[in-house]
């Protein structure tokens, strides 16, 4: 069994867990996608299906073969290689807790 994507207008409609002959008898646009992925990466070192995981609700690049999340703030920028959104500026590392406060494009401590 595998996970597959419903794709309608570019966007992630559900995802259901299914063998290929079902998915074959259905309508629409399906896509195969790997819980193991995310990043571009195979967790457990196998293919990396299409950037990352699909969840309802993402988008589904269609140049980028990827299913990536939309666009959390005007300000970040999507990473080609691993379809993940980022920020202008890193995320603290000092084990403090931060939320993004997208009109001075930085983190604050909340």
């Amino acid at each position: 069994m595998s996970h597959f994507a419903l794709i309608e207008n570019g966007v992630v409609a559900s995802v259901i867990v299914a063998e290929q002959d079902f998915i074959d008898t259905q309508s629409g646009t399906w896509l195969q996608t790997s819980y193991n992925t995310h990043g571009g990466v195979h967790l457990n070192g196998g293919t990396p299906f299409r950037k990352n995981y699909a969840n309802e609700g993402m988008i589904y690049d269609t140049v980028r073969d990827a299913f990536y999340a939309p666009q959390p703030y005007p300000s970040w920028s999507l990473n080609d290689d691993s379809c993940i959104w980022e920020s202008p500026t890193a995320y603290p590392d000092d084990g403090l807790i931060y939320g993004w406060d997208e009109e001075s494009t930085s983190w604050v401590k909340l």
